[in-house]
């Protein structure tokens, strides 16, 4: 650091002092400082329900038969905790279930959990695996492990004593629900499905089949939208709307929104259209999709020539949700544009809007829009469209990887279609929540640029979303997407890119636990590095190798790479590689009972990452060397510099590292006899471990206290 200026104040902090909420101690400390971090603040429930749409009418017998299968009223059955709905396309199963819910909400004060597990979808049916990790997350567990029987053990903690309402809707098969049922009998599960699901009855579901609506309620929903008047003029006609959809909401929403746009057509007109038979649809077997497609036949053609444009672009998309800014990208349009041309298929009961900017199909609609697309659009004019929502995401992770994590930004982008869209977001913590709120959509998009051989859109997708894994530990996310990324940058004949793609898809590897795996993505980055004589990717390979061999306790093979990545990192001029390594062979002197030579790998280490202007791994080697200091003899400055590292990780809000800092404090604490201290300390990392490192939280779980 350089020299304090003559009239600088020394900052010095003495006696029995008090430390409260996030501080950086720049000068000397004396005494027996204690730094009080705040507690972190409390997530608040989830409540992740569709909102009810306001034209919900009937069901009131439904609405009843739920009820008894919950408390236990119907014949004196016991009261159930996995209720199964079932029903045809599009009868409304989604909506009643969420109704209910929604009704039940002070029954769940812990939360009400939703996910959409995609039966019928084009790209298949959402895993298990998936689902819980979003569940976890919204839970409060900022650290889900990759492992499949690791995040179930998980979810059964986290459910257990947990008074919580988990809503499966479009379920595929038993097989699929099963791992996603919490484990306590203060909760509830709906699942929704076109099937029924019987299987489910082994783990104590209680059935109920939902039918079509009686014409009466079909009347009522048609009147909601279009007025009492108007039925009530044509009657008969209404019945036949009505009798025409089949008695379905879906279809009744679809029909009765064509005519609300048209105050002047009879009803009679409409009940014509929906008579004719059209063929587009006829292939699909699902009760109930017939009668959908001539509803969604007649709305469509009465589209706008923009609104019906968007319809045909959003179609065909590998895509669960959509906003304005993709569908501003698919049509090559103004964000103006998109929002009008939106708005007017929310109207239509072509889109559903189920949030703030979001909208999506349900899946007969979307099938409907891929079918209108492929009737009316050549294969080139889906295909561009693709691409350009591609190059969007392409461009908006981007942005988002400069701001988060600049270093990462290496490697070229090939934009084929710039959007000249604005970045939806002005601020860091924005440009994760982005990332984060779109992760399923760029999954999606690399997947389908994999698919079709954009191999260069691909890795770069991949590499932009480099602070998404980075910071939110999406491991399965992260994992596949590497696989992908490798793949693509090969395809591409792209060996800088996959040597990125290697490096990172080992850090990947290795934080999901899969560490041999990591071992030899590290090994494969090795050779790679080597044929092109890229000194710093070497240095990259070999700090990654002898971190792999020192967790998996092979330290006698870690030492030597480690020792290689600080000659070639020294020779080519990049001190912070340097740093961190020496980061690591002071743990390793620290675990072999060497605190003397741990302080001085620490001590340099330090040093250097804050020459380069690194506070957050200055900090980590400063806790580590405080560690170090305390098993030296030296207490008290070892205590003051944990302390002072742990203020760091408060106030950067670094809480994996809080806890491993309080970790540390706690076992000096027990060293020098102070168990009270220690098991504060102890309790406190415990309760971080729980949400930032789920492995860490069931280590120190299962360590005795003493040890």
């Amino acid at each position: 650091m350089g020299q304090a200026p003559e009239d600088a104040h020394n900052n010095t902090v003495g006696g029995q002092a008090r430390i409260y909420g996030a501080a950086v101690q720049a000068r000397d400390v004396h005494g027996g400082i204690h730094v009080h971090t705040e507690a972190a603040t409390a997530m608040p429930p989830p409540r992740q329900l569709l909102p009810v749409p306001a034209h919900f009418t009937g069901r009131r017998q439904d609405l009843a038969a739920l009820d008894a299968l919950f408390t236990g009223r119907e014949r004196d059955r016991p009261s159930r905790t996995l209720i199964v709905v079932s029903g045809p396309a599009g009868v409304g199963k989604t909506t009643l279930a969420g109704k209910w819910l929604h009704s039940l909400a002070s029954e769940f004060p812990d939360g009400q959990l939703y996910a959409d597990l995609r039966g019928h979808s084009a790209g298949g049916p959402a895993s298990p695996g998936e689902i819980l990790s979003q569940f976890l997350r919204a839970l409060g567990a900022g650290s889900v492990p990759a492992d499949m029987a690791e995040k179930a053990s998980l979810w059964r903690s986290w459910t257990a004593e947990a008074r919580i309402a988990v809503m499966l809707d479009n379920a595929f098969t038993a097989a699929q629900v099963r791992p996603l049922l919490h484990a306590g009998p203060g909760g509830l599960t709906v699942v929704t499905s076109r099937r029924r699901l019987t299987g489910l009855r082994m783990d104590g579901a209680a059935m109920h089949h939902l039918h079509a609506l009686a014409p009466a309620a079909g009347a009522e929903l048609l009147s909601r939208a279009i007025g009492d008047d108007r039925v009530a003029k044509e009657p008969h006609a209404a019945r036949q709307v009505v009798a025409l959809c089949a008695g379905l909401p879906l279809a009744v929403c679809v029909a009765s929104a064509r005519l609300a746009s048209r105050p002047r057509q009879s009803v009679k007109t409409l009940a014509d259209a929906l008579n004719r038979d059209t063929e587009r649809l006829t292939a699909l077997e699902v009760e109930g999709e017939a009668t959908v497609r001539n509803a969604l036949d007649a709305s469509y053609t009465v589209l706008s020539e923009g609104a019906a444009l968007l319809y045909r672009r959003l179609g065909p998309l590998p895509l669960r949700t959509f906003d304005a800014r993709v569908a501003a990208a698919a049509c090559a349009e103004s964000l103006a544009w998109a929002e009008a041309r939106l708005d007017e298929l929310v109207e239509a009961s072509l889109m559903e809007d189920i949030g703030p900017d979001t909208c999506r199909f349900h899946d007969l609609v979307q099938i409907h829009a891929r079918g209108a697309a492929a009737a009316e659009d050549s294969p080139e004019a889906r295909e561009e469209a693709l691409r350009r929502v591609c190059d969007w995401y392409l461009e908006t992770a981007t942005e988002a990887e400069k701001r988060l994590t600049p270093a990462q930004f290496a490697l070229p982008r090939d934009v084929v279609h710039p959007s000249g869209l604005p970045v939806p977001f002005t601020d860091d913590p924005s440009a994760l929540d982005w990332l984060d709120a779109h992760r399923t959509n760029l999954m999606a998009v690399v997947r389908a640029a994999a698919a079709r051989a954009w191999h260069a859109m691909a890795w770069q997708l991949v590499d932009a979303m480099w602070p998404l894994f980075l910071r939110l530990r999406y491991y399965d996310l992260w994992i596949e997407a590497h696989e992908l990324g490798l793949e693509a940058a090969r395809g591409d004949g792209n060996t800088e890119a996959e040597r990125q793609m290697l490096n990172s898809g080992a850090i990947g590897l290795s934080a999901a636990d899969r560490v041999d795996e990591a071992a030899e993505w590290y090994a494969r980055s090795l050779r790679a590095a080597r044929e092109a004589g890229d000194v710093r990717d070497q240095g990259q390979a070999l700090l990654g190798l002898g971190t792999c061999h020192r967790t998996a306790g092979r330290t006698a093979q870690a030492v030597p790479y480690l020792h290689q990545a600080i000659d070639l990192w020294g020779s080519c001029g990049y001190p912070r590689g340097v740093a961190l390594t020496r980061i690591v062979l002071g743990e390793i002197a620290l675990a072999q009972d060497d605190p003397g030579l741990a302080i001085e790998y620490f001590t340099q280490a330090r040093a250097g990452l804050l020459a380069v202007r690194d506070p957050h791994d200055a900090a980590r080697a400063l806790v580590f060397l405080g560690r170090a200091r305390a098993r030296a003899g030296e207490h008290t400055a070892g205590v003051a510099a944990m302390e002072e590292a742990l203020a760091v990780f408060a106030s950067s809000g670094a809480a994996h590292w809080q806890a491993r800092a309080l970790e540390m404090l706690s076992d000096s604490a027990r060293e020098r006899g102070d168990d009270a201290a220690a098991r504060d300390f102890r309790a406190r990392a415990l309760a971080l471990f729980e949400v930032t490192s789920p492995s860490d939280a069931r280590r120190l779980r299962d360590a005795p206290a003493g040890t």
